[in-house]
């Protein structure tokens, strides 16, 4: 007998037992008959009677859609891959909540070339339809599909308009005049000159920049010949704007190799899939797409998950697709993919040398796409207010954590120690209040210490200014929650600088970066705020600021005590000519900055001297 929550399901358990040990798609419902999950099997009893066993041993995603599912159907199909199409088509049109899907990808636009018309467009479409015309995409947005447009339109002189070409129109449109259409509605281009400029269109869109800058020279150099100099120098600035753009794109692979390239970086519940499309060694565009329903999904679900919906709507798939993880069910999608294009398709997660260099690119752009994507949500009142009250309540804290302080060390093996505190007032950066410490007590290696000593010149003064809203003091704000960049050692060392200085209405927890633990006081065990929450999102915010205000820090000490130790390797400069030219250029700096006669000028220096310290500088 099948049971949820613990009832038997007697119907449920007929239903399985004549169900098929045939390859198919199913289709978990709940009670109200909503379709919560859909998925593929090359045995559809076995798959399904997966579902039904001991929850201890199901995934957190799992146990929750189980614990809804009321009824099931399915399709038999000839074949598993038969069933990964199905399967991909039901995801699309019915969209269920469990399973992790590209967001809004019915929508998805494509760059269209009308090759099955007389004088052809281009333009944006919805739908892919086998016309003969020649199709680019999905691009995430409308945006991003008019800024190729855009530079299209830059670089070729097609025709915009919609009207019909007949070559006899009396005058054309504003277009010609800027030299942005060739105009064959007047009669200035044939229809096979037309075709030509859409053709460079077409072979720049593939990646072949260099057969589109080869043809145009030549038409360059034959109307130069020809002594038709205006042509020429209409070609020449044609010629010039593409260069420009090709000379933009990097070049990521010494052989002409057509690949894209895919990696991802998730949260809780969405993931930022990053698509680099590499044409002939050039990276000619980047996009990317969010997936939802990822909670608790393997990256290499999400990554399989991502390449059949995406490639399910590609018009051209390249040859070779190079992924940050591999696929579940990777020789399913191998074999689909193979299918799709009608040739050979590579799919490749490499482990090291170029081609990891270049799918490491992408994640790491992935995670800077995502990061800046839950900047926006945290720009949002509601959502910080929400991030807030979660760190309230996950925290134990007494109050609201209006004011959030957070500190870190930066030091390489003990050279040059600095410490920050950053400050977050109601989720947001008060920069202001920002402070900068330099280590003076501790020798080596000791960050705990360091952390002592800044955690205890901050505090100290925090009963001397009464008045802490004063403009440029903040010394005597209470904060209602410090946090620490490190584990629960450092946790312990601030807390005996509290117990010290007699503090005990300070909330004070610490954020280990490995695992995002937070240790807080008097609690032996961890807190993990949930993956992808906002809460999580905002203590991150605030750890990764304070880090980056003290590494800020850390570099320009290191820069400014190795100019001045350089200072005092300058044979024949002693501290009195030292302090004369420091005094004369206000700085180290302003002495590597300054010219042989003006070092020569100072008193007390000579042309020998200043050329030596420039030497050393």
């Amino acid at each position: 007998m099948l049971k949820f929550n613990g009832m038997v399901n007697t119907t449920l358990s007929e239903q399985l037992k004549a169900t098929p040990t045939r390859p198919g798609v199913y289709l978990l419902k709940d009670a109200q008959g909503e379709v919560l999950y859909v998925g593929k099997a090359s045995s559809l009893r076995h798959r399904l009677q997966s579902y039904f066993g001991s929850p201890a041993n199901m995934e957190t995603k799992i146990r929750h859609l189980v614990a809804r599912v009321r009824d099931f159907e399915f399709i038999v199909t000839e074949s598993e891959a038969e069933a990964l199409i199905l399967e991909n088509t039901f995801i699309k049109s019915r969209r269920p909540k469990y399973n992790s899907r590209l967001k809004d990808d019915k929508t998805y636009p494509y760059l269209k070339i009308g090759l099955n018309e007389e004088f052809p467009q281009v333009y944006i479409t919805r739908r892919v339809s086998n016309d003969g015309a020649r199709y680019f995409g999905p691009y995430a947005s409308a945006g991003s599909v008019r800024k190729t447009m855009d530079l299209l339109k830059k670089l070729f002189p097609y025709r915009s308009c919609t009207r019909e070409i007949t070559g006899n129109d009396p005058r054309p449109c504003l277009e010609h005049f800027i030299n942005r259409c060739v105009a064959p509605c007047i009669g200035t281009a044939t229809k096979e000159e037309y075709r030509k400029v859409i053709d460079q269109v077409v072979m720049f869109m593939e990646g072949r920049t260099e057969a589109v800058v080869k043809d145009l020279r030549g038409k360059m150099e034959a109307a130069a010949e020809a002594l038709e100099f205006e042509r020429a120098s209409l070609l020449r600035d044609q010629l010039r704007a593409i260069e420009r753009v090709t000379e933009g794109q990097k070049v990521v692979s010494l052989a002409e190799e057509d690949q894209d390239v895919i990696a991802l970086a998730r949260g809780r519940d969405e993931a930022w899939v990053e698509v680099f499309f590499v044409r002939r060694g050039k990276l000619i565009g980047r996009d990317h797409f969010i997936m939802g329903g990822v909670q608790d999904d393997e990256p290499t679900r999400v990554m399989a998950d991502f390449v059949k919906q995406y490639y399910d709507s590609v018009p051209q798939i390249p040859p070779r697709l190079l992924l940050q993880h591999p696929l579940d069910d990777g020789d399913l999608i191998h074999q689909w993919l193979e299918q799709k294009r009608g040739k050979r398709v590579e799919i490749r997660v490499p482990e090291r040398g170029e081609k990891r260099k270049l799918v490491d690119m992408v994640a790491e752009n992935a995670t800077r796409g995502f990061e800046q994507l839950k900047v926006k949500w945290l720009a949002d009142t509601d959502t910080l207010e929400s991030a807030m009250e979660e760190i309230q309540e996950r925290l134990n804290l007494p109050r609201m954590p209006r004011r959030m302080e957070c500190y870190d060390i930066s030091n390489i093996q003990g050279n040059t120690p600095v410490g920050s505190m950053v400050v977050f007032e109601n989720g947001v950066s008060k920069s202001s209040h920002y402070r900068r410490f330099k280590i003076k007590t501790v020798e080596g290696i000791d960050d705990y210490s360091m952390m002592q000593e800044m955690l205890r010149r901050r505090f100290q003064r925090l009963g001397r200014n009464k008045d802490g809203q004063e403009s440029g003091q903040t010394w005597g704000i209470i904060p209602d929650l410090v946090l620490i960049d490190g584990g629960k050692g450092h946790l312990n060392a601030v807390v005996e600088v509290f117990l010290e200085l007699g503090i005990d209405n300070v909330p004070l927890a610490s954020l280990a970066k490995q695992q995002e633990e937070i240790f807080v006081r008097d609690t032996p065990e961890s807190i993990k705020l949930p993956r992808g929450s906002p809460a999580l999102f905002l203590v991150q915010r605030l750890r990764d600021e304070a880090h980056r205000f003290a590494i800020t820090y850390h570099q320009k000490s290191r820069t400014k005590k190795g100019m001045q130790s350089a200072m005092d390797l300058v044979p024949g400069i002693g501290p009195k000519r030292r302090r004369m030219l420091i005094r004369k250029f206000g700085s180290v700096r302003g002495v590597k900055e300054a010219s042989m006669e003006e070092l020569a000028a100072v008193p007390g220096m000579t042309r020998t001297l200043a050329k030596k310290v420039k030497e050393f500088l």
